[in-house]
């Protein structure tokens, strides 16, 4: 993989068309305006402390490893496998989440082309999301298995895609603005439950800051995925440069452009109280509203194409850590799962482990009620804690770490031993705040659910793993390690 690769796998699992698209309820059926013009920007920032902590780690250490490799590193066997179990959760279920928004972007556009049903509470339409997101899937899993050439242009193009497709969306919104009210950038309306807004999104609350902090999950939520270019750091050249500025550029651009898309998009909306009633067909209603079909369906299938390669470069991601976590012998069928397809040089097996994982979590947990809500947007919402606890403890682990035995030397991107480490303690603040805003109604089971995996966790850990697992080589191992890689390149023509 190139550079801009390494920089478009991060960008594309980033994927400002789907996040930044799919999620737009939770601010227009929110605090309304400034929950875009004020909670994007603010959202970014809290999730771009992350990828600045983590680039300079990963310039030290670019191993496909990533974030388990780190922990393990900068800490001690038990701080590396537990980043990895909640870095292989996140990357799991966020797959799922990121086909299941797919699919919902897929009925609100271009399923009624075809007469498709798309009502989940039918059975129809249940069966019908849970086939799409078995296709879409196996579709992505087999473009990995093909090899990373393969999937480095898909993505390639997907980063040329989305900045294409946003920049087009954006000239559209601009287009179809009725009237100019600048002032909905920094006007706060609290359009959560009902009559004012849709209960499907938030239920009722008189807190207007507090659903102004709920909103925030749409920039959190979209702004993830970027740890994509560490996991793929063996697969990149010149990793030590490439990989921590494919991370930090990748959160970059898609911060600014989505700004800009989505500052259009706010000023098009014909009228914010209409638009809080629409919930989760915001997006669409507005579209169709401002411009022609012809010109909105052109976009639909843009966005789509951009949707279904966020999914390709995630199952990429999620490939590279169980087989990273495997060759280390941290899963069950480790041997099996840490093999690597002689004929198409990719780790085949982790490859469709992740898929058929993501696709049996998405039908499981749509089956599940918990306390009148979806166990699947439950879960969701316990993805982004996941995910981002398994950035924080390699971070966290660092500041004590650097310029010591353990990080002695920093990588060509380097920030400063002073700086990284305020950015850091910028990470646990932020790390609080996901936390607090993850578990709020009608999440709240997301609380007890992350418990109960810690919990579970630290069972299981001092049962089992502790006697067995090795944790990443070290010394002798890794030139051995190396050795191997060598050995298997040369054996196919690559060295």
């Amino acid at each position: 993989m190139s550079s801009f690769s390494n920089f478009a796998i991060s960008f594309s699992i980033i994927c400002i068309l789907s996040g930044g698209i799919n999620s737009l309820a939770q601010a227009t059926s929110g605090a309304g305006g400034a929950a875009i013009g004020i909670g994007w920007p603010l959202g970014c920032l809290i999730s771009g402390v992350f990828a600045l902590s983590m680039a300079q780690i990963s310039s030290a250490y670019p191993t496909a490893g990533g974030l388990y490799h780190w922990g393990s590193i900068l800490g001690n066997r038990f701080t590396g496998w537990l980043t990895a179990w909640l870095n292989l959760l996140g990357l799991i279920t966020v797959l799922g989440a990121i086909n299941v928004g797919t699919w919902g972007f897929f009925s609100g556009s271009i399923a009624p082309w075809f007469g498709i049903a798309v009502d989940t509470t039918t059975s129809a339409g249940f069966a019908n999301q849970i086939i799409f997101v078995a296709i879409i899937t196996g579709l992505q899993a087999l473009i990995n298995h093909f090899g990373i050439r393969l999937t480095a242009k898909l993505t390639d193009m997907s980063g040329y895609l989305i900045f294409a497709a946003a920049i087009a969306l954006t000239i559209v919104c601009l287009i179809g603005v009725k009237s100019w009210d600048i002032s909905r950038i920094w006007t706060f309306t609290n359009y959560s439950g009902t009559p004012e807004g849709d209960a499907s999104v938030w239920p009722k609350m008189d807190n207007i800051w507090y659903v102004f902090a709920l909103g925030l999950l749409l920039p959190i939520y979209t702004i993830t995925g970027y740890d994509a270019s560490a996991h793929t750091s063996e697969e990149t050249v010149k990793a030590s440069s490439s990989v921590p500025r494919g991370m930090v550029s990748s959160v970059w651009w898609s911060s600014l452009f989505g700004y800009i898309m989505l500052l259009a998009f706010l000023l098009a909306i014909p009228d914010m109280n209409e638009a809080s009633k629409q919930g989760w067909n915001v997006f669409f209603w507005t579209i169709n509203s401002i411009t022609n079909p012809v010109v909105a369906n052109i976009l639909y299938v843009a966005i789509f194409i951009s949707q279904l390669l966020c999914g390709l470069a995630t199952v990429t991601s999620a490939s590279r850590m169980i087989y990273a976590f495997s060759r280390d012998g941290g899963l069950p069928f480790s041997k099996s799962l840490a093999s690597v397809s002689p004929r198409f040089r990719t780790p085949s097996i982790a490859i469709w482990t992740a898929a058929i994982l993501s696709v049996l979590f998405v039908w499981g947990a749509s089956l599940v009620t918990i306390a009148g809500s979806s166990a699947y947007t439950i879960v969701v919402s316990c993805t982004v804690i996941f995910l981002f606890l398994s950035f924080t403890v390699p971070i966290v682990l660092g500041i004590k770490a650097i310029g010591t035995a353990k990080w002695p030397k920093m990588g060509p991107w380097n920030m400063g031993i002073g700086t990284y480490k305020l950015v850091s303690v910028l990470v646990v603040i932020a790390m609080a705040v996901i936390f607090i805003i993850g578990v709020q109604p009608p999440n709240e089971w997301a609380l007890y659910i992350t418990i109960g995996f810690l919990v579970l966790t630290a069972i299981i850990w001092f049962a089992f793993e502790k006697r067995r697992f090795q944790g990443p080589p070290i010394g002798d191992m890794i030139a051995k390690r190396q050795g191997d890689i060598a050995a298997a390149e040369r054996a196919v023509g690559e060295v």
